[in-house]
């Protein structure tokens, strides 16, 4: 996806089978993100859309996707231990909506580089199996971009990211 998001629309059938289909495929986890940045960003809209696995033990989470590799690339990592996102979405494993700058600030220690690239608001949607978080779905925009009826939208398309966090978690 390009760093220029199109405005958003509903999520259709065609949507969710071109979702079906890419779990099929062998080339896991680079087919499932691909396709899941791509209707994410038509259907809820983004610049910068990450998947992150959380390593419990460690209080970390590990980027195992991004469509701005220069900026984030896969395999970095981020300690959370002890944050209040990480409470919130790692812990209590509900979705984080930030609308503003401030929003960014408070939430992350990269702040200056999302705010750098342009981005002022967030959606981490947590990817959650049998009452434990695996990782995270997160998708970045311009400020005051995401809504409230978005969350529902990212619940349920970070879904299909449950086999593949669940098979890299070892």
């Amino acid at each position: 996806m390009s760093i220029d998001a199109p405005a958003r629309r509903d999520l259709t059938a065609e949507n969710l089978g071109l979702l079906a289909a890419a779990l099929r495929s062998p080339e896991q986890p680079l087919r499932i993100c691909q396709t899941l940045d791509t209707v994410s960003g038509e259907v809820i809209g983004h610049r910068l859309f990450t998947v992150m696995r959380f390593h419990g033990a460690q209080s970390e989470v590990e980027r195992i996707y991004s469509n701005l590799p220069s900026a984030y690339p896969a395999g970095g990592r981020k300690k959370k231990k002890d944050t209040a996102w990480a409470g919130h979405v790692l812990g209590d494993m509900k979705v984080f909506r930030g609308a503003e700058a401030d929003d960014i600030r408070s939430a992350f220690d990269d702040h200056a580089t999302i705010l750098r690239l342009g981005l002022g608001s967030v959606l981490n949607i947590p990817v959650v199996f049998d009452g434990r978080c695996l990782g995270t779905m997160n998708l970045l925009h311009q400020a005051g971009w995401y809504r409230h009826e978005d969350e529902q939208t990212g619940l349920l398309l970070a879904a299909f990211l449950i086999p593949v966090l669940l098979t890299g978690n070892s």
